[in-house]
């Protein structure tokens, strides 16, 4: 009687764990879509109107949501992976891990030239225009592209140059199985160290200025305070992509060192909290804090189910949105 029982105990448990996985998967799948919806209708949004073509906080902002939208995908594409224990090419896995990279680190540096372009209306508002043109931004924008391209290039080059550790044609897409050359560790920490420090420096540097200059008579107290809002959201988005990079290295020894179904929680966990919200919530707060965007925002997002659009999208270049 008791073999049986331990048997159907068995069953039951081999028959909720598959559901639990299920559910899990698509409660975070579905999370993940409802977001890209939202990011897509920010962008809409932002391409509907000239004036948020043309200023540099739009620019930059628009520039935040293309690739938090990309990142989106890219993360979604490798949980998947993950989640269905996918094999994929070699050469796929390649292009999926280097692009997942530079996406990454264009987001982050993007953060340093948002708290910029802050700190310049707020602390040169009579050179601001001068300053943030279009074709700067957009210079300023292809720098940080190029940027972001050296460490996923040098992976390229040791790959093909001196890597031969990879010889399965299919494998489990992930950094750790992919890359097992301690050069790669190596590049990993050194780019992301010089990156991080550098963003911190900058969103630092642009909040201390901005409060001191907000102590002055002549500085507009309510636009230096929010500009400073502004950046410190920055800046807790710099914290939410260092966070992220701590759970990667955890999930990876995690994987090794317990049983598939924890790693798998601990993955669900991780996806939503340190992807999904991260690179969705922010934006959204970024832009719902903009009176002449978020009123845009709200209009589209509904549909257009309001009788008339009546917002006013005169932008105030020097505001601390």
């Amino acid at each position: 009687m008791m073999s049986m029982f331990n048997y159907s105990t068995s069953n039951i448990t081999q028959t909720v764990q598959p559901l639990h996985q299920d559910l899990k998967t698509f409660l975070s799948v579905s999370s993940c879509v409802i977001f890209l919806y939202v990011n897509r209708v920010m962008i809409f949004t932002l391409k509907k109107k000239t004036v948020f073509q043309e200023a540099s906080r739009y620019i930059l902002f628009g520039h935040m949501l293309w690739f938090d939208t990309l990142n989106l995908v890219m993360s979604l594409v490798l949980f998947v992976c993950a989640v269905c224990r996918l094999f994929v090419m070699k050469i796929v896995c390649l292009v999926l891990l280097v692009a997942a990279t530079a996406l990454y680190q264009v987001s982050t540096l993007n953060l340093a030239l948002m708290s910029l372009e802050r700190y310049v209306a707020i602390c040169f508002p009579l050179r601001h225009a001068e300053i943030t043109t279009y074709g700067r931004t957009n210079m300023a924008i292809g720098v940080i592209w190029m940027i972001s391209c050296i460490q996923s290039l040098s992976e390229i080059i040791v790959f093909y140059s001196i890597d031969t550790t990879n010889i399965a044609l299919n494998l489990f897409c992930s950094r750790t199985t992919f890359f097992r050359l301690q050069i790669y560790k190596k590049l990993d920490i050194a780019f992301t160290c010089m990156f991080f420090m550098s963003v911190c420096f900058v969103i630092i540097f642009t909040y201390a200025s901005i409060a001191a200059v907000a102590k002055t008579a002549a500085c507009d107290k309510k636009s230096a305070k929010k500009a400073n809002k502004t950046v410190l959201l920055h800046l807790t988005q710099l914290g939410l992509c260092a966070a992220s990079i701590l759970v990667g290295v955890i999930q990876e020894v995690i994987f090794v060192y317990t049983d598939y179904m924890t790693s798998l929680n601990v993955m669900y966990f991780c996806f939503v909290v340190f992807m999904i919200f991260p690179r969705c919530l922010s934006p959204l707060i970024y832009g719902l804090r903009d009176q002449a965007f978020s009123c845009l925002f709200k209009y589209y997002f509904t549909f257009g189910f309001r009788r008339k659009n009546s917002c006013n999208t005169e932008i105030h270049l020097v505001s601390g949105g």
